[in-house]
């Protein structure tokens, strides 16, 4: 089997870079280790940076997306029951964000490639890459109970965390930084109607909450807890007594409850790989990168690693030229280290710290009051939120 850009992943990294290089004359295929069922299932965040939206917009894939999608025009931070409104457009020129859920915007890329895409190969699972340093880098796989090889001319990892494409990079030329958080999330969907407009970001007495929503009838919310908890320990009536209690405001709002269809929990960490580019190997999304999901920034990160991808395949494709693919890896690390940077900080503000003291508690009720009671503090948190420039 032979191709110009072999994909490894058929999330929705994988799937947008296949989308603009189909719609450049590149050809690609990809291939994806779980079956289609599996992947159009998968519950994923849904909070959709401008940047994001525009992309999906721009390669045909939003259809259901301008249809369906949430727009929202700032957040809700809550603390000291009180409550203090973020308003995106007007601290950052107009930009909003969209909720629109991952699992929404998979189904629709892999209904686009397959009608008329290049191959997307399900229960393809990929063994190795070999030879990345070469002009002709191979990507070993399994697909139907055989072992087969994909040639190409560049290989893309958005094969997650634990893929197998940062095998392939030398353990002398790579570095990795991680950072594992003191708690985890509690996150629940519910058959109930979202009880606010907007995302509401609260640190309660117990500790950090938010409350997103999937739909006008599906609320999905989260709060933090130790790690290593067991979902079993969390009945939905203790569930919804610990939200209460963490978004609780004076005044007259009220937390709607209803049917919890689903529950689980996350661990918290950040983590980078340097490079991002090895040869012709390069890496896209969680293959590179992971953030505490306080900031909304996984999914966005992804969509921003592949946009810069497929313009300089598309520039080497038509002129010749690997300057931008020579680049992608510091173009991108820039942004992720800011993305990186603001997720920590975003979920050091939030959340209660497991050996904390009140000195501690001060110190993150001072920086919330800052945002609150400053406009530049308030416009530099909103312009991070709504995505950060994606660079030349």
């Amino acid at each position: 089997m032979r191709t110009t850009v072999g994909i490894i992943g058929g999330g929705p990294a994988g799937l947008l870079l296949a989308r603009l290089l189909h719609r450049a004359g590149i050809d690609c295929a990809v291939l994806e280790s779980r079956s289609r069922a599996y992947v159009e299932h998968r519950q994923r965040a849904g909070m959709l940076e401008q940047g994001t939206v525009d992309a999906l917009r721009a390669c045909g894939a939003a259809d259901r997306l301008d249809a369906e999608g949430l727009i929202h025009h700032g957040i809700e931070l809550r603390f000291d029951r009180e409550r203090h409104h973020i308003d995106f457009p007007a601290l950052t020129g107009g930009r909003t964000v969209t909720i629109y859920a991952q699992t929404e915007i998979v189904r629709d890329l892999i209904a686009l490639q397959l009608a008329a895409g290049p191959p997307l190969l399900f229960e393809a699972e990929a063994l190795a890459v070999e030879r990345p340093e070469s002009d002709a880098p191979v990507v070993r796989f399994v697909h139907e109970g055989r072992e087969q090889a994909l040639n190409c001319a560049y290989v893309v990892g958005c094969d997650g965390y634990h893929g197998i494409s940062r095998n392939a990079f030398p353990a002398d030329g790579s570095r990795t930084y991680a950072h594992d958080y003191p708690y985890s999330w509690l996150g629940i969907l519910a058959d109930v109607p979202p009880s606010g407009e907007e995302l509401i970001y609260a640190r309660g007495a117990g500790g950090f909450a938010l409350h997103s929503m999937r739909s006008p009838t599906v609320s999905r919310l989260y709060f933090q807890v130790p790690n290593g908890t067991d979902v079993a320990d969390w009945p939905d009536e203790r569930i919804w007594d610990e939200l209460a209690a963490r978004f609780a405001v004076d005044g007259d709002w009220r937390l709607a409850r209803g049917p919890i269809t689903s529950k689980s929990v996350t661990p918290m960490r950040s983590y980078v790989h340097e490079p991002m580019s090895h040869g012709r190997l390069f890496l896209a999304g969680d293959a590179a990168h992971i953030v505490p999901p306080t900031g909304a920034k996984g999914l966005n990160l992804a969509v921003s690693d592949v946009r810069v991808l497929a313009r300089g395949l598309i520039e080497s494709h038509r002129t010749g030229s690997t300057q931008l693919l020579d680049r992608y890896s510091d173009l991108c690390l820039e942004r992720v280290w800011q993305a990186t940077r603001f997720s920590y900080d975003m979920t050091r503000m939030l959340h209660a710290q497991p050996n904390g003291d009140v000195f501690d508690h001060r110190i993150q009720l001072a920086r919330l009051r800052r945002i609150t009671a400053s406009r530049h503090a308030a416009a530099e948190l909103a312009a991070n939120y709504t995505g950060l420039p994606l660079g030349p």
